[in-house]
């Protein structure tokens, strides 16, 4: 079984923690696209590490072709460790920053083709007869084209080459020898699984690895055709997710997930709600932050609460167009068009409530209401409730868990030092049941690592609990509250109709307009008012007209992306209709 701190794709019925460390493993990454080295090797002290998560994908780090946008990163002209995000230099500094921190660095390793120039590449070096010679476009339904053809015009290099598998295994040991730990395999499909295999019997140690193949109905080619050289990328899952939290089909039928004809076994799929690829290239059928409805963060609840693969969070920025690069700003503040999607409350406890319930993998006390609401436990480690429907969850659950008092974590932060939970709770009777109230379009979620007033420092990301300082640490039970003054400009509204502050805290509703916080017309059509929030928490929020008898009348919401701040850094935010 591989080492549980570094991933957890082959966990299936486990029945115990590793005998080598009482502390929880890590069982999800986070692929923080366009990132710079730096900002990473922040992110990992200060949020990724004291929040459990395994591990970082990080965009591909070879010298490409010049231009601001995203794509350029997937045209490599050598195999030197320079570009946008950042030196040779930065680079190692920030593999061995995060591995200190726990948090492993996975490469997204382009390895099957060079940049569109001539066939000649002297820094490597490669020369016309290193590469294959068709530039006829694919045909998806001849395995041939498919991996001897160029892609989209790019050099499609010949893998099954000796020299050139010398060449791309040098470059991944230069990437291991930094410290790096695993590999996302671009565009594998393109390649013969024998000729992967071939390389990574070249690399040193024994790095993780996992394949994009994008396995199309009726094609040839096939992600099952991948898994005996590492993990695959489950592109089932991703479009099946779009679907149900689409609200395309009664959400209750996700809970066969995995079971479906053409799945990949769990201990070989690495599961995620959207990518860098189609969360621009298939909008229509993928969940992101411009979903509404709580989407993406529901989508994420419940695929970090399902025992099913190894979850990868994409976090991005915010685009206009399909090609448009990074902000010119880095990520490590978050706002200025970076989106940070991994630091929102549910999605980045659910990685600890998967940590926390890995022992037992499998559902238990399912329930669903026949459509757009779904309960289940993990074996008494832990329980969620999911409701997509369109008004309030009342209702008392077996949970199968030990009576205590438990955090509600997709809506507070618990303090596995002191203890403590920063929002509601949940109380668990003798019998092991508990009741729920959750809003519409939103969940509840306990584990056994939350239990109020149990500290188990083991139970976080590391010894010194999850409540670490810095941007994006959680705010813990014992902070201290932070006045902050809302605004909303061009709030007309008509009689009856006012202006409401909402967002992903207690304080602000959690995206509940009846919850929604109100706001003081005073210098009409500007409303504004002050809400006490806990210091240091990362806040997303929106301007929200509706009806102040009636709060499922009227509405309307600011359009666009979230709005987002830190409550330490920001205590005046300002927004538009």
């Amino acid at each position: 079984m591989r080492h549980l701190l570094a991933m957890m794709s082959t966990l299936l019925l486990l029945s115990a923690f590793s005998a080598a460390s009482n502390a929880v493993p890590r069982t999800a990454f986070v692929h923080l696209f366009e990132w710079q080295w730096d900002d990473i090797a922040s992110e990992c002290e200060n949020f990724l590490g004291p929040k459990g998560f395994a591990a970082v994908q990080v965009s591909p780090p070879q010298k490409s072709v010049s231009g601001s946008q995203w794509w350029t990163r997937y045209q490599p002209v050598s195999y030197a460790i320079e570009g946008r995000s950042g030196s040779r230099a930065q680079f190692a500094s920030m593999v061995s920053r995060c591995k200190a921190a726990g948090v492993d660095i996975y490469v997204d390793a382009v390895i099957n083709h060079m940049a569109a120039w001539d066939r000649s590449f002297p820094e490597v070096p490669y020369g016309p007869n290193d590469f294959h010679n068709c530039t006829d476009d694919i045909n998806y339904g001849d395995a041939w084209s498919i991996q001897n053809c160029d892609l989209v015009g790019l050099n499609d290099l010949k893998t099954e080459s000796d020299y050139v598998r010398g060449k791309i295994a040098d470059y991944m040991n230069d990437l291991i020898g930094l410290g790096v730990a695993g590999f996302r395999i671009d565009a594998a499909k393109h390649m013969p699984a024998a000729d992967i295999n071939a390389i990574k019997s070249r690399l040193n140690g024994n790095p993780y690895i996992f394949q994009e193949v994008i396995g199309a109905g009726g094609e040839p080619i096939q992600a099952a055709d991948y898994t005996w050289v590492g993990d695959v990328t489950e592109f089932n899952f991703t479009n099946t997710i779009g679907h149900y939290f689409k609200l395309r089909g009664p959400l209750k039928e996700i809970s066969n997930i995995g079971s479906w004809s053409g799945w990949l076994s769990s201990d070989n799929a690495i599961t995620f709600v959207a990518n860098h690829d189609n969360q621009r290239q298939n909008t229509d059928n993928t969940i992101t932050h411009k979903d509404g409805s709580n989407a993406n963060n529901m989508a994420h609840v419940f695929t970090l609460g399902w025992p099913y693969g190894y979850p990868k969070i994409m976090s991005s920025y915010d685009w206009s167009d399909h090609d448009q690069g990074p902000p010119a700003q880095g990520a490590s503040s978050c706002g200025n068009g970076w989106l940070c999607e991994h630091r929102s409350r549910p999605i980045a406890n659910m990685v600890g409530f998967r940590n926390n319930t890995a022992a037992y993998w499998g559902v238990t006390d399912y329930w669903d209401n026949g459509n757009h609401q779904m309960a289940w436990g993990r074996g008494g480690l832990g329980f969620v409730v999911l409701n997509m429907e369109g008004s309030n969850l009342n209702r008392s659950f077996q949970t199968g868990m030990p009576a205590g008092t438990y955090c509600d974590i997709i809506h507070g932060d618990f303090d596995y030092s002191a203890g403590t939970c920063s929002g509601p709770t949940i109380t668990v009777d003798g019998s092991g049941n508990a009741a729920f109230n959750v809003y519409y379009r939103n969940a509840a979620a306990i584990h056994a690592g939350a239990k109020v007033g149990v500290p188990c420092p083991e139970c976080g990301g590391n010894a010194g609990g999850e409540t670490g300082g810095g941007s994006g640490g959680s705010s813990g039970g014992g902070s201290s509250a932070v006045d902050v003054s809302f605004t909303c400009h061009n709030g007309y509204t008509y009689w009856g109709q006012s202006v409401y502050v909402v967002g992903n805290t207690g304080e602000l509703g959690s995206w509940d307009p009846a919850q929604a916080r109100k706001l003081d017309p005073a210098a009409y059509p500007t409303w504004s008012g002050s809400v006490d929030m806990p210091a240091n928490t990362d806040v997303e929020w929106k301007c929200l007209k509706r009806e102040e008898a009636n709060p499922a009348a009227g509405v309307e919401w600011q359009s666009g992306s979230n709005n987002q701040f830190n409550t330490s850094t920001n205590s005046s935010p300002t927004a538009a209709f």
